[in-house]
């Protein structure tokens, strides 16, 4: 063993590394904040399913029938699906900040302000882009594509075929951006951290006038 190596490994071992005195209630504080999000979350899903069940009942029981058959309104369907969207925005804007405080963390190590700042920004972006969506896509009257006869005022494959596509379609803008961020964020992190690292110009030469 060289001597830098032998000066490194005692400089490691011999370093004194005493526990933070409030670890024990960080732990703590951090045990029972996850037991009251887990509650939060058992709730909401709760209460969401609850509501699922009531609006397909009352649809099932307001929706006239022709022929025996179920003849719901265009509306019902378009409605409906505005909901769905805005339930999966209010669902995995969450989900996924929970999981990316993590790695953002780890990220921006050397900036943490810069991370927290980074995970907030993305949230604006997320949020903005799915009312984008909904809006640029809702639909206020039937399309003439969706059947042959003319006024549409029921349901038709064609419209179920429509509204699917607006579910797997924001599902697919939000994977592909949020595999972008998950790529681009690395790269960002280091460049913050080599921007840091960096002497300040004006420093050396305020230093050199000295």
């Amino acid at each position: 063993m060289s001597d830098l190596e032998y000066r490194l490994a005692r400089a490691l071992t011999d370093y004194p590394i005493e526990p933070s005195s409030d670890l024990f209630e960080r732990v703590v504080d951090s045990i029972e904040a996850d037991r009251v999000r887990r509650r939060s979350m058992l709730r909401w899903s709760l209460v969401g399913l609850l509501a699922l069940v009531l609006a397909i009942t009352a649809v099932l029981t307001l929706t006239p029938r022709v022929n025996g058959a179920l003849a719901m309104p265009w509306w019902i369907l378009e409605v409906a699906t505005n909901l769905v969207l805005a339930a999966i925005a209010l669902w995995l804007g969450p989900f996924i900040k929970r999981f990316g405080r993590a790695y953002a963390a780890d990220v921006f190590h050397d900036n943490p302000q810069t991370g927290k700042s980074y995970i907030v920004l993305t949230d604006i972006v997320y949020y903005l882009i799915f009312t984008a969506y909904i809006l640029f896509s809702v639909k206020v009257a039937p399309d003439r594509d969706w059947a042959d006869v003319t006024p549409i005022t029921n349901v038709t494959a064609g419209q179920v075929t429509y509204e699917l596509s607006r579910i797997g379609g924001i599902l697919l803008i939000i994977g592909i951006l949020h595999g972008l961020n998950i790529v681009l964020m690395p790269v960002l992190g280091r460049l913050f951290s080599l921007n840091r690292r960096f002497p300040d110009p004006s420093a050396g030469d305020r230093a050199t006038r000295a």
